[in-house]
Order: C-alpha cells, then structure tokens, then sequence
C-alpha cells in the first residue's frame, strides 16, 4: 500500500513537471521583443510658441526597431534622431537644442528645412526674364538659405499619415510673392516619411504662379558617435563624384567643375575627414575647411547613392541617395564652441557634418549649372533618402 502511494505521488509530481515545461516553452515561444510590440507611430506635443505667439508642435516618429525622429513645426527642425551601433544601442546622432526659445534666440540652421534656395546667391541679386532681383545680404555680400526668415524660420503646418510599413509627416508652407525678394506665391510641401527599415525620405515638392527659382534641403548636422563632445574627423566618408565647385574668398562658385583626382577633395574611396582637412590647400582654407558642392555621378539616373558616412567605433553607417545633380559636405567650420549643446558642453568647431543634398551654389548666375528655375503650370520635385544601417 505504501508502495502504491509513492509511485502515485511520484506519477502526479512528473505529471505537474511536464505540464509545467510545455507552459514555460509556449510563454517563450510567444515572447516579443520590446521593440517588437511596438507599432510604427507618430505623436504629437506642444513646443512652444514663437515671439508673436504662433504655437508650434513637435512631432515624434518612431519604427518598430527603436529609431525615433523628432520635428518641430517650425522650421520643420529636426530636433533629435536616434540611430542604433554595432550593440544596437539606440543615440541622438544629430545637433539641436532641447527648447524652441534657443531655435530662435541663435542656430546655425540645425536640423531644418532651407529654402526658398539653399547655399549662396552672388552679391544677392539675379535676374529672371529681364528683371533683376534683390535679396537680403546676410552672409557677407552674398544671400545664403533664402536670406533673414528663410523656410528654416518659418512655421510650417503639419498633417499625418500611418501604415504597417511607414509613417509621415507632412508640412506645408506658402510663401508669398517677393518674400524675402523671391517672385512668386510658392507653395511649398516637405514630407518626412519614416519605414520599418530605419530610412528617412524627403519629399520636397513646389508650385508657384509666377516664374521663380527655387533650391531646398535638409540642414541637418550628424555627428555618428553620439557624443557631441566629439568631433567628427574620425568618419570615414565617401562621395561619388569625379568632380567638384570651386568657390571665391566668398564661397561663390567660380564657374568652375574641377577634378577631384590628386586633391583633398577626392572622395570615391572611404577616407577620414582628418586626413586632409587641414592640408595646405587654397580652396580649404577659403572654406575654413569642406564648405563646397561636389558635382555628383549619373545625374540622369534619378535616385542613386550619392554619399556615405561612417563612423568605426560606433560602426553606424549613413548613406545618401536622392536624385538631385549636387551634394555639399560641411565640415562644421563655423561651430565655434559658444552654442549650447543638447547634452552638456558647447558644439564645437567640427562636432557635426552636414550633407545636403541639392542644386549647386549661385545658379541663377551661373548659366553653365543646371536651371533651378520653377514655372507656373510646373512642378518641382526632389528626393533624398537617409538609410541608417551597421557594420
């Protein structure tokens, strides 16, 4: 009898341990990843208002792997973008500030939205069907990104889209004819659409009632290592293109295309931007450093990689396609250490790149470059896509 009532105990003890392995292995078996719970989305907050109290609102993309890209209405600002490393820890890779008051107070265009034309526009004047127009001077003799309240100042209105794979943000501006001495009612709109794959596209599109030109990017300074602390000499980085625009001492085109074969200026294979940024070179020293358009490679076939960064230690690689004929990289010359960065200290010179894609430098003037002008009854349309990835 006591026999029986072990073996019966023992019985119901196997019994309950393999119940309770079949349960653990189904928890397991349905267990998600945090970053796999979550839906791709978008949120909205407020940010502020600007000096004559129009509110602006931030808005918060986020894919399902953890990247996460905040825009503010004004300017269409990208504030912050998180990018993963090679252990797939999730950093603010790009310059801003944490208030909408200091946006507005001093920026060196972090993050934003450039138009009505990007770069710089000789002495501030152009000519379109026999009438000359006059732009703000507001780097040196020269217009640069559309003169005092460019597209980077402006607030923008915002409308949001969301599917499985991707999820948008639309922002739309007008502005009118002789804004900032530009002809024309131009209406303006920039999607930013982030997918699952951790790319971001930006759509820019335009019309206008009145002939006028027209040349936008994305103002963005990335800096790979997550720490602004850091300067950003040690990315490895890459452009495709045979040849380059050399500028005056006011960083206006000379008219030129030259080669890049035997400069510093030779990208089409990975090299730090240390290794000769500080060589003894006329056309670094104009720009304080690379502060200059490269011509890019098969312009006829619309979308293509244009440039690369990457960055060893961390091991996150930026590429750059869009369908535009130029791309300019900056090397951060300006930053002068006094501006507040997001995480303690100061963004000093070189702590951030920029690579924009666009038309080049004072086309208007140069007749030799391709047209940037815009027509009633047409429509501008240009493309750039940032894909983060690591090896």
């Amino acid at each position: 009898m006591m026999n029986m009532l072990k073996q019966y105990i023992k019985g119901v003890f196997i019994m309950s341990l393999f119940l309770l392995t079949i349960q653990c292995k189904t928890i397991k078996k349905n267990e998600t990843k945090p970053e796999e719970m979550k839906a791709i989305t978008i949120s909205k907050s407020d940010y502020g208002k600007t000096p004559d109290g129009i509110s602006v609102e931030q808005y918060i993309l986020k894919n399902k792997k953890g990247m996460k890209i905040a825009i503010i209405t004004y300017g269409g600002i990208i504030t912050s973008w998180t990018a993963p490393d090679k252990n797939g820890m999730y950093q603010d890779i790009v310059l801003g500030y944490n208030s909408l008051d200091e946006y507005i107070k001093s920026t060196p265009y972090f993050g934003a939205i450039i138009g009505r034309y990007r770069n710089r526009i000789a002495n501030g004047k152009f000519t379109l069907e026999g009438i000359e127009y006059t732009l703000a001077q507001n780097n040196g003799p020269n217009n640069l990104h559309g003169g005092v309240k460019g597209f980077d100042k402006v607030v923008w209105t915002a409308r949001t889209s969301t599917t499985d794979n991707k999820v948008s943000l639309e922002l739309t501006y007008l502005s009118k004819d002789m804004e900032e001495g530009f002809p024309g009612n131009l209406k303006t709109i920039v999607t930013y659409t982030l997918t699952k794959d951790n790319v971001l596209e930006v759509l820019y599109e335009a019309t206008t009632d009145k002939k006028t030109i027209i040349n936008l990017t994305q103002h963005s300074y990335f800096n790979l290592s997550g720490d602004f602390n850091k300067t950003i000499l040690d990315h490895e980085i890459t452009i495709d293109a045979d040849t380059y625009i050399p500028v005056d001492e006011t960083l206006i085109p000379t008219g030129e295309l030259a080669p890049v074969a035997g400069t510093p200026f030779d990208f089409r294979k990975p090299k730090t931007m240390a290794l000769e940024i500080n060589t003894d070179n006329d056309q670094l020293k104009k720009g304080g450093g690379y502060d200059h358009c490269w011509v890019l490679n098969d312009q006829d076939e619309g979308m293509r990689l244009n440039a690369t960064a990457y960055h060893p230690e961390s091991g996150r690689l930026l590429e750059v396609f869009s369908n535009e004929p130029g791309i300019q990289l900056y090397s951060g010359n300006f930053l002068d250490g006094i501006l507040p960065s997001k995480n303690g200290g100061t963004y000093a010179s070189r702590s951030g790149f920029c690579l924009e894609t666009q038309h080049y430098p004072d086309s208007p003037n140069q007749n030799n470059f391709p047209s940037v002008v815009l027509s009633p009854g047409k429509k501008y349309s240009s493309k750039t896509s940032f894909k983060f990835s690591v090896k």
